[in-house]
Order: C-alpha cells, then structure tokens, then sequence
C-alpha cells in the first residue's frame, strides 16, 4: 500500500466558522501523516485543531504574507508551505481547503485510485467531482459558474507547486495528468450564518485585490448579513452528508429557502445549462488540468 500524507491550511478558523475540524476528521482515515499549517491568527484556531486529539496530525505555523493580494496568490503560497512540509517518504499526498470534507463512502475508491496508479509515472495526480453548496445544506449550485471537478491527490514531488489562488496545481509550470476518480469534494464555503458568510467575502475581496477592494456590490440583507437570494440556480440536494458535518448540520441556526425553479441566465448560459442538464456534458468548460487516457 502506497504511504499517503494529508495536508492543509488554515487561519481564523473560528472567527469565519470553518468546518476545519470536519475537514480534517474526514482526511485522517486516508492518512499516514496529516500537516496542518496554521496561520497567525486572531482566534483559537490552533486550540480546536489539538482538540481533534489525532497522534496523525503535525502542526506546523506560518505568517502570511498579506501583502501577496492579487488574484489569491497568498492561498498558493500557504498551500505550498503546508505541501512541503510533508515528508520524503509519502508517495501520495491528498490535499483538502478548510471548508472541503469528503464523505466516507468514498474512501474504499479513492484508496484503490492511490494504489492503481502508484506505479504508473504519467498520472501526476486524481481528479475529484464537486459538489457546491450554496446557503443552506439542502441545496448546491449547479450553474456553470461553479468547478465540476478538481485535482486534490498529488504525487508527492515537489515540483508540483500549487497555482492561481490555491484551486488547482501545476508541474514546472504546465497543467497536471490526472485520472478520474468516482469521489466527491464536499465543498461548504459558502454555507454559514449570513452574518458569518458577510464577514469571510469582505476579508476574501482583500485577498483577491491590490488595492482597497469595493465592497458595496456585495449583496447584503439587513446591513450586516449577506444575501443568498441572488444566486443564479440551485438544485435541492437529496442525499446524505458526511458522518463528520452531521453535528454542524443539525446546529443550523438559520432560515434558507428557494423555488428551485428560478433560474437567472442569459440566453446563452441557459441553453448551456440545459444541455449539460440533458446530456450530463459540461460544453466548453475550462479544464484546469489534462485528463490522461
């Protein structure tokens, strides 16, 4: 069996109410090894990471640099301390964002991917579905706005470097090959209190702008809450989550409510979703990755 190391990043985890401790319970059966670089941070991020209590996980500090605020590029940066940090000895490294979890029953398909392509030096790494989603735990979004796949298993050769704002990865520059793998990402980052979710989008538009980032076409409700009404498409999710989300889940403390049935495209996107819709094909979406047959 291939020896397979986790690693991640995070920083103010309590103040933007990230699922972080879920993410991690949910990597640490896929594990030899987990790093977790925490950054400095104005809350009691590094106390809940040593509440998981896991003789797997190796902290590691870091001070972000906040001055790298074009386009992300700090959140590739912290992803490329947390990566290499793990050490020689992993053969593959499985990499999950603080709001990310997997679901357990997608455990027994990735751990027979890892152990497929071990040996196979072309696969640089495995491409994951994605599920988004969006205010509530009960539904995703499903417009073409939102990534359908992403790499989140690597070889662990560090001449793989994470690339733009931390989404993806490259190898000396040119996009990775990857194999498909029938496993999802969890992702939660938008679902939290609107108070929350209000206060992680204006420290996120720092991140993402040199200058001092407008913030009046945030959509707001109340003032001081951020509204998740103007979204584009949702579809209702049916299924179950995580063993590790179910506490947070059942702790919802607000209302989300949406007629599925809106849909606010342009003609275009329209017929694009509807397509996808009929035929289970993203048309011209943009692949950040090479799919290796």
């Amino acid at each position: 069996m291939p020896k397979v190391a986790g690693f991640t990043f995070i920083r103010n985890a309590v103040k933007y109410d990230y699922p972080v401790v879920e993410s991690i319970r949910s990597l640490l059966p896929l594990c030899d090894e987990l790093v977790v670089s925490i950054g400095n941070s104005e809350d009691d991020t590094e106390k809940m990471i040593l509440g998981i209590a896991s003789p797997k996980i190796r902290i590691v500090h870091s001070v972000w640099d906040d001055a790298l605020r074009k386009g992300g590029r700090v959140l590739a940066v912290e992803t490329d301390k947390a990566f290499d940090q793990v050490g020689k000895d992993a053969d593959w490294c499985i990499y999950l964002q603080a709001d990310e979890v997997i679901h357990e029953k997608f455990y027994p398909a990735i751990r027979q991917a890892m152990e497929k392509y071990l040996d196979n030096e072309l696969v640089d790494g495995l491409l994951f579905n994605y599920l988004h989603f969006y205010a509530s735990y009960d539904y995703t979004a499903d417009s073409r706005k939102w990534y359908s796949h992403e790499i989140r298993v690597i070889r662990n050769d560090k001449s793989i470097r994470s690339y733009g704002d931390a989404q993806g990865f490259r190898k000396n520059g040119r996009k990775l090959k990857v194999r498909p793998i029938d496993a999802s990402i969890y992702h939660y980052g938008w679902v939290r209190h609107p108070y929350q979710q209000l206060q992680k989008i204006n420290q996120f538009q720092r991140l993402w702008n040199e200058n001092e980032p407008n913030l009046e076409h945030i959509p707001k409700k109340d003032g001081n809450q951020f509204d998740y009404s103007e979204i584009d498409s949702l579809q209702p999710f049916l299924d179950s989550h995580p063993s590790v989300m179910q506490d947070r889940v059942e702790k919802k403390n607000w209302i989300f409510d949406f007629d599925i049935r809106k849909k606010k495209f342009r003609f275009k996107d329209r017929l694009l979703y509807w397509i996808e819709k009929k035929s289970g094909r993203r048309l011209f979406e943009y692949r950040n990755y090479i799919i290796d047959k």
